[in-house]
């Protein structure tokens, strides 16, 4: 299915991986934004806007494709792209969205990071699976986002566009 499966599947073993770009996301929005993201807020919340999207989820994403680079054992042990694909959206996404405290923004992140990681690296998956399951408009700031509803709503498995 969507992003929710494979993130219940990734997540088994790949969570200090995860976890490491993650903290690194956690310490961008600390450092630029000043977010405190151990101690959540309404006065340090960043506005959840295109710009902020970009910046934010850029920066992991490419930090967390560097460290695969640097550590070619890791690319190997997250297979077939699929793996990488949502460890590095996945850490963009949360990052993202716990930024500006907006789970539309953390979905805008995510598929921003699987566009990244596309044009860095040619491909998502295999099995023909290359970007229908993991990929969406990285612009969707708007309430009827693809015509479907706020990401508290639909849940992290929406939308699954395979079915």
């Amino acid at each position: 299915g969507g992003v929710g499966f494979t993130q219940y599947a990734t997540a088994a073993y790949t969570d200090n991986i995860l976890d490491d770009y993650t903290y690194y996301g956690m310490d961008y929005i600390k450092d630029k934004y000043k977010v405190d993201w151990k101690n959540p807020s309404e006065k340090d919340k960043v506005k959840a806007t295109q710009d902020v999207v970009n910046d934010i989820a850029t920066e992991v994403t490419l930090y967390g494709m560097e460290q695969y680079e640097q550590f070619p054992t890791a690319l190997e042990t997250h297979f077939g792209g699929s793996q990488r694909a949502s460890v590095l959206a996945a850490s963009s996404g949360l990052s993202t969205s716990i930024a500006a405290g907006n789970s539309n923004a953390g979905l805008n992140g995510w598929y921003l990071s699987m566009l990244l990681h596309k044009e860095g690296w040619s491909r998502l998956g295999f099995y023909g699976y290359d970007l229908q399951d993991q990929c969406g408009s990285a612009n969707t700031e708007s309430y009827r986002a693809d015509e479907g509803c706020v990401g508290e709503l639909r849940g992290a498995n929406y939308p699954n566009y395979a079915m």
